[in-house]
């Protein structure tokens, strides 16, 4: 398999359970990915921006972003993405835990691509992981 048929994905998440279960999720696929696990919104940003400790990072092709993180939220780290004219075009899907229609209007307001809530399910959760990649890498068209 070439570089161009697997997906960069990145996943900003604090909690080391679920990220866990989204890397097992994601080994789990049909589709070939490289997962890039960061644990909060400033290393999200310089893995993103090629800054500290992340020359080399791949630009992603997806972004997983949970919104309950230490210093600044995923809002905050949303907003900061869709502020950059290079990396606006990323899709980023929100994988949280809150269901409250106040998170995902706002999400949605500042450009979210998707908004999941992470079910307490692992059944259910390896699932949604799979519909988003499925999603993401099977039906959509991701800029190049």
């Amino acid at each position: 398999m070439s570089d161009k048929d697997s997906h960069d994905v990145l996943l900003v998440e604090d909690d080391p359970g679920d990220a866990g279960l989204v890397r097992i999720a994601m080994r789990r696929s049909r589709h070939a990915t490289r997962l890039h696990h960061v644990k909060d919104g400033v290393e999200a940003m310089a893995f993103l921006r090629r800054g500290a400790g992340h020359a080399q990072a791949p630009r992603p092709d997806l972004v997983l972003l949970d919104l309950n993180l230490p210093g600044c939220s995923g809002h905050e780290v949303l907003e900061e993405i869709r502020a950059d004219s290079l990396l606006r075009c990323i899709p980023v899907v929100i994988l949280s835990t809150s269901g409250a229609e106040r998170d995902i209007k706002k999400a949605y307001t500042l450009g979210a691509s998707g908004y999941v809530s992470k079910p307490m399910d692992v059944d259910a959760f390896t699932r949604a992981i799979h519909s988003i990649e499925d999603f993401w890498f099977g039906t959509a068209r991701l800029p190049g």
